[in-house]
């Protein structure tokens, strides 16, 4: 997959303008997030793997104003991640906010019950996308991040994954987001001192594709946290797992 060129010319952004990637941004919380953080003033990449749906995404939000592109990545892909860095440098030269949103959820798919009948496919290829994709995507993204001295990444994470209620069912996705979490903890302590602070965050039980029509939260509400953190004053929390603002247990 080959950078994108946007015809070769340079995408305007202003010196103090921050710019942000959201993965998984063409619906959902990635695409509420994009919207969200391009009202407070961010230049929105909007990446999605799916290329129209992306640009149709980032279409209807500029069409209500907001500054955002659309971007095509796959996130279980190291050279479509490459590629993604590199049109940033080449275009802005440095990355603010990096939202970890892309994620799949397969585990009813394969027709299993729970962890003694799950397919090992099923598990590697929620965890290739679910944690791989944002290792992945990290690594490339950081060293835009490690230029300016500033960085702020959040791993959208889940309270399925959380070791202190873990029970039964959806292995797949249980286990990726439990290993999300590890990812988390290990970015932040090994960036301390760089001021990149790295969070992951509980969204809850959202109306999205995912979460389906019965969640009692809006999008709106899914998102205030990702935002928030996405956001941080450079005094914030790094390596915290977050719900409504506040931490909860790992």
């Amino acid at each position: 997959m080959p950078p994108q060129k946007y015809d070769g010319e340079k995408i305007n952004v202003s010196t103090n303008q921050k710019v942000a990637v959201v993965t998984g941004g063409n619906r959902g919380l990635g695409f509420e997030a994009s919207r969200q953080l391009a009202k407070q003033g961010y230049k929105v990449i909007l990446t999605s793997r799916d290329e129209d749906k992306g640009k149709a995404a980032a279409q209807k939000l500029q069409a209500e104003g907001l500054d955002v592109i659309a971007y095509t990545l796959d996130v279980t892909s190291d050279e479509s991640s490459q590629n993604l860095a590199e049109f940033i440098d080449q275009q802005f030269g440095k990355l603010d906010a990096l939202v970890n949103n892309a994620g799949i959820y397969i585990d009813d798919q394969s027709g299993s019950k729970g962890i003694i009948d799950t397919h090992i496919d099923t598990l590697q290829t929620t965890i290739d996308t679910n944690v791989y994709g944002v290792v992945r995507v990290t690594q490339a993204l950081i060293p835009l991040m490690k230029k300016q001295n500033y960085g702020r990444i959040v791993n959208v994470s889940s309270g399925m994954g959380q070791l202190t209620d873990m029970e039964g069912g959806s292995p797949g996705y249980r286990i990726s987001k439990t290993a999300l979490n590890a990812v988390t903890r290990i970015f932040a302590s090994e960036l301390i001192g760089s001021n990149i602070l790295v969070n992951s965050v509980c969204p809850g039980w959202v109306k999205t594709d995912m979460g389906g029509a019965n969640a009692p939260r809006t999008p709106e509400q899914g998102v205030d946290t990702i935002v928030w953190l996405a956001t941080l004053k450079d005094d914030g929390v790094t390596g915290g797992f977050f719900r409504d603002r506040q931490p909860i247990a790992w």
